[in-house]
């Protein structure tokens, strides 16, 4: 289970940077969504995964989970909502004003060989 849910973050991860550092800003938007994502695996993974325990202390309970790492996937899952909204409208106003979506506003030419 731990095995899966490390490859899972690795590729969540990896398919974030790699789409963080295209040229285009919708890529780029997506790419920073799944490292977000990643991020929030990461940290929920963090408190120890407990089955069937409750996140309560109680006298009773002898067993119980970490509220912590839920609390804090919960405030990160706003905020990236938050970013990912942001960076969205941002780079639709960038493509209005600029006319394309490359990430430094200028389209980049391709020549064509000469023969």
């Amino acid at each position: 289970m731990e095995l899966l849910l490390a490859l899972i973050i690795a590729t969540l991860t990896g398919t974030g940077i790699f789409l963080a550092l295209r040229a285009r800003t919708y890529p780029v938007v997506l790419g920073l969504t799944l490292l977000s994502y990643a991020a929030n695996l990461f940290l929920f993974a963090m408190g120890r995964l407990s089955i069937n325990q409750p996140p309560i202390y109680n006298e009773q309970i002898t067993h119980y989970t970490d509220p912590l790492p839920q609390a804090l996937v919960l405030t990160a899952i706003v905020i990236s909502f938050s970013m990912s909204a942001f960076v969205i409208i941002l780079s639709l106003k960038a493509k209005a004003q600029l006319g394309n979506d490359h990430v430094d506003g200028k389209e980049q030419i391709k020549e064509e060989p000469k023969l």
